[in-house]
This record gives C-alpha cells, sequence and structure tokens, in this order.
C-alpha cells in the first residue's frame, strides 16, 4: 500500500507541476482559453493534484511511523 500511494502522490504531483505549467504559458501567450476550458482553472486543476500529492505523501508517512 505504501509504493502505490507513493507512485499515485508521485503521479499526482507531477501531472499537477505540468498542468500548472502549461497554464501559466498558454496565458503568457495571451490566451484565456485552451481547447475550450479556461486557463484559470486548468491551473486550479493542477494546484488541486499538487495538493493531492502532498497528502498521499503525508499518509505514506504517517503510515510508516506507526508500524
Amino acid at each position: 500500500m505504501k509504493t502505490a500511494m507513493l507512485w499515485i502522490g508521485r503521479l499526482a504531483g507531477v501531472s499537477g507541476a505540468l498542468l500548472c505549467a502549461t497554464s501559466v504559458a498558454v496565458r503568457f501567450g495571451d490566451t484565456y482559453f485552451l481547447g475550450g476550458i479556461p486557463v484559470g482553472t486548468l491551473f486550479n486543476a493542477g494546484i488541486g493534484a499538487m495538493v493531492f500529492a502532498c497528502l498521499a505523501y503525508v499518509s505514506v508517512l504517517a503510515e510508516g511511523s506507526t508500524s
């Protein structure tokens, strides 16, 4: 379970960082929409994915300290 949560956290963190970077790059290009989705929504989704990654890492740390 620890290994699965660790990899889920890593995947969520990387995808969140990529979403945030993509939304910032598109916004610097003076565009408000990417594929019909507002750039701010993509940025918020990236932040949410990174928060989920943090929670996954915290659960791995909490599980390890009780063993």
